[in-house]
């Protein structure tokens, strides 16, 4: 098998992993240069690869193999000279890498395959057993835009990296603020697809959006300078809009960013600036979460070109929640057009539905935390719901917060706030919290409300005294583990105590993401970016040095889910975790390992280590072990990051997850509520095992899961789940560094067909 790229708008994670994977399989593995141009014109852009050749690329922004438009691949003679230099090269498998233009051109190539080879053999380029031999082309694409406007798939290779340098630029706008009462317009790439500027509007707070798919209504001007008044009127200092670069009225006429600048300073006499991000969005080193979903898609490409078969539609491989799918091809770009169509013939709503389900979740979540209601509009339920943050703080917890209150306010509901997590209620310490009071708190990193790791079962008699004082009726906690263990008691005390007979929902949130029932915890992807960055740091502190290894302790209690996907992320040679328990061998065959990486042009190895993953092999024995063994061939350097990954601002995807996931659990106390609810006691009694939940992320869906379910799931001795879906990403992991291991493929997307996903679904994706 013989693999090839195609036209590159990425990142270098994808180029990396198919590399290697297909060097794992056995197969050749040819760069093309410049994209399609470097496939017509042959010769030096056509180059096979090694291993080493992408050592070192992981967190360089961009692409190291190029990108170019390519007007000779439109013409047919064009693609006959580009087949006649795959041919020449035995090359029948190609992975193209790019927006809806690129794989188009890939699919028409494959369609056309058989005829120009014939011609070719006409025209005596090739003979007839070359015809026989190359008969049939496969094709695999994988989506690299930083818009997410490609349908059938929740996120396109380069979109959140896109969303952090935008979140980086609003964060430090938001500081001038302290000094400046100010108006920003902010201008965000997107020319016909409203992502970037619809999510970094969620995740900001920002006070207007505006984007293709969903135009404002007629007398927009009024009610965007009205909002802006009230705003300013409320004491907030910064107003923030975000205009999408396509952004268009009812009419289809533009909105740019200069008019609305131009509209508020007219009316309101507001200082008013305007930044327009351009092709920043497009720069800076990849996240995290792009780095392993690249990675993912990489190797699930190879996958698919290896089960190819002339038959099987030319697909893309995707991500659907955190499930990889494969997807045909021309479905995808189908319905992409059909965006664009609703669009131009105004069908917005349409449009809206197109782009899946969740960009229209998304929008809905906008529409309901940026625009309070009049106090006259807002039903009254006469119910108090109180919020609470439990363990230790993560980033994000602070959104979530936000969108309980904003939510519960919406649905008619006085939000009580607890300081102090379970401490913190049992000495009375709750206040109603405002909409007003919640403003700002999307970007703040920590917890605003305070968090305690301590447990309630001291307490409950005190915290059943509050609850019965302040009249609450429902309980929602924003934590992890001890949030998860506190239900668990809570519920247990029902028997005892009428007070906690009331629905209780917990949003996980620790960065050690060891909460069972759900596949992600708000908090981790924020870490993971900070272990990444440093990981990208420490490496290249070793540039022009000599050969050095660097061993790094990360946090996660007995969870490796940090050391596994950090290592992933940052292109580590190993991630030694408690979930997969190891001896003296490997950890000697791994310094062989590396001893042998040392003696090609590759200078640096990075182990990670979470910080429980063995009593007996610490980091300090890890550390000199490698050290003695590497003498003569490479030295060694250790790190331990320690609270630095539970601090910092909240990446946009821990913004969003918080938010969109907050907002969920509110909205299942509302129903709750109403079902508990007994006119004749004219109280809420809830007792049952479902009217205790966690809400957590499963593959695709987001679920609502009885706590009292998830027991037989958890270790409650190491306080993880039995079951961990990343441990699949394991071998991945090693395999990318090199190591011969099985790699497990029942886990890979199932040829799938583009559909609506059904009302209820909701994916992970931010």
């Amino acid at each position: 098998m013989n693999c090839q790229f195609g036209k590159i708008k990425g990142m270098n994670a994808a180029v990396r992993a198919v590399v290697r994977m297909g060097i794992y399989v056995n197969a050749k593995v040819y760069f093309i240069y410049e994209g399609y141009q470097g496939m017509v014109d042959g010769g030096d852009n056509i180059v096979e690869v090694s291993w080493e050749s992408v050592s070192s690329i992981l967190q360089v922004g961009g692409t190291v193999i190029g990108s170019a438009r390519c007007k000779p691949f439109r013409t047919r003679e064009g693609r006959l000279q580009a087949a006649f230099n795959l041919v020449q090269r035995g090359i029948t498998n190609l992975c193209v890498i790019g927006g809806d233009g690129s794989l188009t051109g890939a699919n028409l190539f494959r369609e056309e395959w058989s005829g120009l080879l014939e011609e070719l053999a006409q025209k005596g380029k090739i003979d007839a057993e070359a015809v026989k031999k190359y008969a049939y082309l496969n094709i695999v694409g994988m989506v690299g835009s930083i818009d997410n406007d490609f349908c059938g798939t929740d996120m396109t290779i380069g979109t959140d990296s896109a969303l952090h340098r935008i979140i980086e630029v609003v964060d430090a706008i938001m500081t001038t603020a302290q000094s400046h009462q100010r108006t920003f317009v902010l201008e965000v790439m997107g020319r016909h697809c409203g992502y970037l500027a619809l999510v970094s509007a969620l995740a900001c707070g920002a006070d207007w959006v505006f984007i293709p798919e969903y135009p404002p209504e007629e007398g927009w001007e009024d009610s965007m300078c009205v909002k802006l008044s009230e705003n300013r009127a409320r004491k907030k200092r910064l107003n923030i809009i975000i205009v999408a670069e396509g952004a268009i009225d009812c009419h289809n006429k533009p909105i740019t960013s200069e008019k609305v600048k131009d509209l508020v300073v007219q009316r309101l006499g507001f200082d008013t600036r305007v930044t327009i991000l351009g092709h920043v969005q497009r720069g800076g080193t990849p996240s995290a979460f792009d780095r392993i979903l690249a990675s993912r898609m990489g190797v699930e490409a190879v996958l698919a070109l290896l089960e190819a078969t002339p038959d099987t539609p030319a697909c893309v491989v995707s991500l659907s929640g955190n499930q990889a799918v494969r997807l045909p091809l021309m479905e995808c770009v189908q319905m992409t057009q059909e965006v664009q169509k609703a669009m131009d013939e105004g069908r917005f709503l349409e449009a809206v539905r197109l782009r899946g389900r969740s960009f229209e979740n998304n929008l809905n979540t906008y529409k309901l935390l940026s625009h309070k209601k009049p106090d006259a509009e807002l039903p009254k339920t006469n119910f108090n719901v109180a919020v609470l943050n439990v363990g230790a703080p993560a980033a994000g917890m602070n959104a979530a917060v936000r969108a309980a209150v904003r939510v519960g306010m919406t649905e008619g509901h006085k939000i009580f706030a607890v300081i102090d997590g379970f401490e913190g209620f049992a000495r009375g310490k709750i206040k109603e919290i405002s909409w007003g009071d919640v403003g700002g708190w999307t970007g703040q990193g920590g917890s605003i409300l305070g968090t305690k790791r301590t447990l309630p079962a001291k307490y409950l008699e005190k915290i059943a005294d509050q609850m019965r004082t302040n009249n609450i009726n429902a309980l929602m906690v924003i934590g992890g583990f001890e949030a998860y263990l506190g239900l668990l008691e809570l519920s247990a005390a029902r028997e005892k105590y009428d007070e906690f007979c009331v629905p209780m929902v917990m949003v996980p949130a620790t960065v050690s993401n060891n909460v069972p029932g759900s596949d992600f915890s708000i908090g981790a992807d924020t870490a993971l970016n900070t272990i990444t960055d440093t990981c990208d740091r420490i490496k290249q502190s070793a540039s022009g040095t000599k050969r050095r290894v660097f061993i790094i302790e990360t946090m996660g209690g007995y969870c490796g889910y940090l050391a596994n996907m950090g290592a992933l992320a940052a292109g580590a040679d190993a991630a030694y975790i408690f979930e997969e328990q190891f001896d003296i061998r490997e950890l000697q065959a791994n310094v062989e390992h590396l001893t042998e990486k040392m003696k090609t042009s590759i200078q640096r190895g990075l182990v990670l280590r979470n910080e429980n993953c063995n009593e007996n092999y610490t980091t300090d024995f890890i550390y000199q072990l490698y050290s003695e063994e590497g003498k003569g061939v490479f030295d060694c350097r250790k790190n331990v990051l320690g609270h630095m990954q539970q601090g910092g601002a909240p990446s946009p995807f821990d913004r969003n997850f918080g938010t969109k996931i907050s907002a969920k659990a509110m909205q299942w106390i509302s129903k709750k509520l109403k079902e508990t609810y007994r006119k004749g006691a004219g109280k809420v009694f809830a007792n049952t095992d479902d009217s205790v939940c966690l809400l957590g992320m499963r593959r695709r869906n987001l679920v609502f899961q009885p706590v009292a379910e998830l027991k037989s799931e958890t270790d409650f001795v190491h306080r993880i789940p039995k079951e961990q879906w990343w441990l699949k990403l394991r071998p991945l992991m090693k395999i990318l560094a090199k190591y011969k291991t099985s790699y497990d493929v029942s886990d890979s997307g199932q040829l799938e067909h583009v559909a609506m996903l059904p009302k209820e679904a909701e994916t992970g994706a931010i």
